[in-house]
């Protein structure tokens, strides 16, 4: 991922940003015009909505008003005993004119005998003397009912008139048809639901009431705000949309034809391999002749990097045959100098020159080997396997021993390492001298040399020689203080590292530096 700064600072996030706020004070003027067209339409609701709801009070308390006054007219004339039987009915007619289901209306006397009314059961809510003791106007939310009542001047007759939701919707319904909104009669803690919407006014929703007469009964109109949409949102944000869409319009335009091409211009020349000729052009479709110019120049440039790479290629290739000539060379070299140092040894007769012979010519072979294992992994360039260096020393060693060490044995166990070159010479030198000194001590004695990997430090390892041969003696104290020690001594500090021995055991101890992939996977 690129990082953040970088994306900043990039052309094309600056020209954004300057084209942004360029057109922002715009932009600001237009949100302001259209939160203030929002507010005027919010207030217009509301009006709206105050006149609905006063209305539809005003009807109510008119209805209620004119049944309660029939109720009235009839309680008293049957309480003065001039009713005839029509009346009951002319009551009948007066109230189910405006209920298209039919009033039900009810009249009592004191004793609670039912002197007319519906043929329909009375909804449950008022009993006994609660009929006359009650207010002028009730609320029966658990029945579902409206109840008004009117007595006559002496108090013994009692009418009840009972009105349904359907016809409290149909009375209340606001001429203005809003949509979306609830009716509500309230009277105390009762509260009786006249109208549902037919949408849960769940969300933002604004309510107005307006008192019926009785005065405590409120009829409450509930009316949703309209849902928040997409469309509804992109009205309110769409000076916003605006702007930004006119500085992503110019900043589109102006990325396409000029930023991503140099874009693509550079990743191409950042994927660049010496010996490759650019055509960036090819996938570069951009009418800016600046850019095409800049595509062709950074062609013509690989083209001459192609050449001199081939060039360079050849005369690497010569000196690869150089050195490889040269490596043959040293390599007959050193094998002359052991053929030499053999024959010489031959026509010596003196038991100490031809082991002065043999001694030399040890080292030389362990030189040889050295450099035949560089020889061996250049071609890889891995370095030279401490293994195969071990392997063929040893053998070499054994092939050169004094005929009583002949049967003298080399245990190898090594992991899979490579060393350098500078450190491949002591390392063979001190092999040398140390299976030298123990074959000189005990010929039929046996040696285990290891190496492996620390386990501290992942570019080291800790080269071991163990041998019984190798125990500390008088004779061993007397040979390393004579010879051996100082040329150990020396090349411990050629590989930078103390050489440790265990007299006990007879073990020598020295860390090397390998390679980082000198071990095996």
């Amino acid at each position: 991922m690129r990082p953040v700064n970088s994306i900043i600072q990039s052309t094309g996030v600056k020209m954004f940003l300057i084209l942004t706020l360029a057109l922002l004070p715009l932009g600001l003027l237009a949100l302001i015009a259209s939160l203030q067209a929002i507010r005027t339409a919010d207030l217009e609701k509301e009006a709206l909505l105050r006149v609905a709801v006063t209305q539809s009070a005003r009807k109510l308390t008119t209805d209620l008003a004119s049944d309660r006054t029939a109720m009235m007219l009839t309680a008293n004339a049957l309480a003065s005993g001039d009713a005839d039987t029509r009346m009951c009915r002319r009551l009948a007619i007066f109230l189910t004119s405006h209920d298209r289901e039919g009033a039900r209306y009810y009249i009592y006397d004191r004793d609670g005998r039912r002197l007319c009314g519906s043929s329909r059961p009375e909804p449950r809510g008022l009993a006994g003397e609660s009929r006359f003791t009650a207010r002028a106007a009730e609320l029966l939310p658990q029945s579902g009912f409206l109840v008004t009542r009117a007595r006559s001047s002496n108090g013994d007759i009692v009418a009840l008139a009972y009105y349904s939701r359907t016809y409290l919707e149909a009375i209340t319904n606001p001429v203005t048809g809003l949509q979306n909104r609830q009716l509500s009669l309230q009277q105390g803690e009762r509260t009786l639901i006249v109208s549902r919407p037919s949408h849960d006014l769940g969300g933002h929703s604004s309510s107005l009431s307006a008192r019926l007469d009785p005065p405590d009964i409120l009829l409450t109109m509930t009316l949703r705000d309209p849902p928040v949409t997409l469309a509804r949102m992109l009205s309110l944000f769409l000076p916003l949309v605006m702007w930004f869409a006119a500085a992503a319009i110019g900043w589109f335009v102006v990325n396409r034809l000029l930023i991503r091409p140099l874009v693509m211009l550079r990743r191409t020349v950042a994927a660049y391999h010496p010996g490759e000729v650019l055509e960036p052009m090819r996938r570069i479709r951009t009418p800016a002749q600046e850019i095409v110019a800049l595509g062709e120049t950074f062609r013509e440039i690989s083209e001459d990097v192609a050449t001199h790479e081939a060039e360079m290629a050849e005369g690497l290739e010569a000196q690869r045959k150089l050195t490889r000539e040269v490596h043959h060379r040293v390599k007959n070299n050193l094998q002359i100098i052991a053929s030499l140092i053999s024959l010489h040894a031959r026509s010596a007769h003196d038991p100490e020159a031809v082991e002065a012979y043999a001694s030399i010519q040890r080292r030389v072979d362990a030189l040889s080997v050295v450099h035949r294992n560089h020889y061996a992994e250049l071609e890889e360039n891995r370095g030279v396997g401490v293994r195969s260096l071990i392997s063929e020393l040893s053998a070499s060693l054994r092939g050169t021993a004094p005929a009583e060490a002949r049967r003298f044995a080399i245990q190898i166990d090594s992991d899979n390492l490579h060393i350098s070159q500078d450190v491949a010479v002591p390392i063979a030198f001190l092999l040398t001298e140390l299976v030298e000194l123990a074959m000189a001590s005990d010929p039929h004695a046996g040696m285990r040399i290891s190496a492996h990997l620390d386990s501290e430090a992942p570019n080291r390892a800790i080269l071991h020689v163990s041998s019984p041969a190798l125990r500390g003696s008088d004779d061993m104290t007397a040979r390393i203080d004579e010879r051996y020690g100082r040329v150990m001594t020396g090349l411990s500090r050629q590989l930078r590292s103390p050489l440790e021995h265990d007299a006990e055991i007879g073990d020598y101890a020295i860390a090397i530096t390998v390679l980082p992939d000198g071990q095996a996977r």
